[in-house]
């Protein structure tokens, strides 16, 4: 006979954990569990590219909550199991192996690194940022490594970069358009990371495209679409993720780029909750349009919307996006989303490395990217939600401060 569990959560990172403790938080007195394909217990995800790929955190400080929390608030946690099947009808969730009844189900799996299509793509020395695992194999084989190619210009290829060069690695990341950072923030702010990674060593291209990947069983070039090969020991591919929801849209859950929910996180199916990374939902601070997010925030918030609405709560999602990334010693912190900007203004000067980037949208204050510069973050999240518009030239003066803009 199946196990079965009042809550079977389907994914063991932020959003897995947080939906676990928001309900025992809020009282919910059921079985629950948290199915996961790694190994290891919930942990944090964003050291993985910088103070855990420095070797400046052990992972033992990375757990979300350490094993006896999980023991004494009687949630199972079942690692190692990939959910292949949904059943929405029968209400099972199947690894192959096992079968798993639930009464409410909660997808919290992420995504899985988008992969290069190109030739030598699976070669050793090719890796992902997405899980411990990754790091472990780049850091069994760094001693060895002196050259490195990273591909893609995000905030995770950027963070690698740093890394990496701080390692003392010579580091060339390749970008295909035309700016880093160009999906998630304005000319401004890829103009100075570009310029920061550049100083600290980088050979940082854009408008480059790879054509292949070299080598005789393990990596030893990156060849681009002009011909030219960059030699290297070691290639990161940073381009992305894919949102892991083949089963639920299998079991004919509605969606295309991840899986849709309403604004208390349901799918389409019955009793099946989605959350984080591959949810899909309609956002304020998108003009009503469906985004994604791949951001912590999103993950932990949507956790707690799907919990209350589990015990009743039937309370919408409506977190104000922010996210942050650290990059040498620059802190980048960014509040709402810029996407669809029409203007943006930068307050301050980044030649002193402390600034900020204010979007706007028919006037209106979407989004910041702070650097350096915490107060503006601060302040300015009261901007974003009232959608205020103090005009370009009252925003541009660093001598008022933004929560006197409001």
């Amino acid at each position: 006979m199946a196990d079965r569990y009042d809550v079977m959560i389907v994914g063991g990172g932020h959003g897995g954990a947080q939906a676990a403790v928001a309900l025992r938080q809020r009282g919910f007195a059921g079985s629950i569990a948290i199915l996961g394909d790694e190994h290891e217990l919930p942990y944090d995800r964003p050291p993985l590219s910088k103070e855990y790929l420095l070797g400046d955190k052990p992972f033992e400080r990375m757990l979300l909550r350490p094993a006896a929390f999980w023991e004494e608030r009687n949630v199972a946690i079942l690692l190692g199991r990939r959910v292949t099947a949904v059943d929405p009808a029968a209400r099972t969730v199947s690894t192959g192996s096992e079968t798993f009844e639930y009464g409410q189900l909660i997808w919290a799996t992420g995504g899985s690194p988008r992969r290069l299509s190109c030739a030598g793509h699976d070669l050793a020395g090719v890796h992902a940022v997405r899980t411990r695992a990754d790091i472990d194999r780049m850091l069994g084989e760094l001693p060895n490594v002196s050259r490195v190619v990273v591909i893609g210009g995000g905030y995770i290829g950027l963070e690698a970069a740093a890394a990496l060069t701080k390692l003392g690695k010579q580091v060339t990341l390749l970008e295909a358009l035309p700016r880093v950072l160009a999906r998630v923030a304005g000319p401004a702010l890829s103009t100075f990371y570009e310029a920061e990674h550049r100083a600290k060593g980088v050979d940082l291209r854009t408008g480059v495209a790879v054509d292949c990947i070299e080598g005789d069983g393990k990596v030893s070039g990156v060849q681009l679409a002009d011909g030219e090969v960059i030699p290297c020991d070691m290639a990161i591919v940073g381009i992305g993720i894919v949102p892991a929801v083949e089963p639920l849209i299998a079991a004919g859950a509605d969606g295309v780029n991840g899986v849709r929910v309403d604004a208390q996180c349901r799918t389409s199916l019955p009793h099946v909750f989605a959350i984080g990374d591959c949810a899909a939902h309609d956002s304020r601070f998108a003009e009503g349009s469906e985004i994604r997010l791949e951001s912590v925030q999103n993950a932990n918030d949507m956790a707690t919307t799907a919990a209350r609405a589990i015990l009743g709560e039937d309370v919408p999602y409506a977190a104000t996006p922010w996210f942050w990334s650290n990059q040498y010693d620059l802190k980048l912190q960014t509040v709402g989303l810029s996407t669809g900007h029409d203007s943006e203004v930068v307050r301050g000067d980044p030649a002193n490395r402390s600034f900020s980037v204010v979007y706007l949208k028919a006037g209106r204050v979407v989004a910041l990217d702070c650097v350096n510069m915490v107060k503006d973050y601060v302040q300015g999240r009261a901007l974003v939600e009232a959608g205020a518009a103090p005009g370009p030239a009252k925003l541009a003066d660093t001598g008022v401060p933004l929560k006197e803009m409001l």
